[in-house]
């Protein structure tokens, strides 16, 4: 039986799902991900909401963790606008 090798985005999309929380550098490391930053823009872009929440870890150094969660209701409405003014397509 043939495997099929998921690409990076893929297995950083599917540890969130799971409900790891990373960081860049943890997103970095783990996947080997150049640019985290543009990997989780396009998670975003295919739907799943992929959250960035600012945590103050132990020893003071602030870092941004990104994790998936339920998408708002402004989330959804701004979604909606977006369909209905043409800025997007389905």
């Amino acid at each position: 039986m043939k495997q099929t090798k998921l690409t990076k985005q893929a297995l950083l999309t599917e540890a969130l799902l799971q409900g790891k929380q990373l960081t860049v550098t943890e997103i970095e490391s783990r996947f080997d991900i150049a640019n985290p930053t543009a990997t989780i823009s396009n998670i975003r872009f295919s739907g799943i909401p992929v959250y960035a929440n600012r945590v103050k870890l132990a020893n003071g150094a602030t870092v941004t963790k990104y994790r998936t969660g339920k998408a708002s209701r402004q989330i959804v409405a701004a979604g909606y606008r977006a369909l209905a003014a043409g800025l997007v397509e389905v």
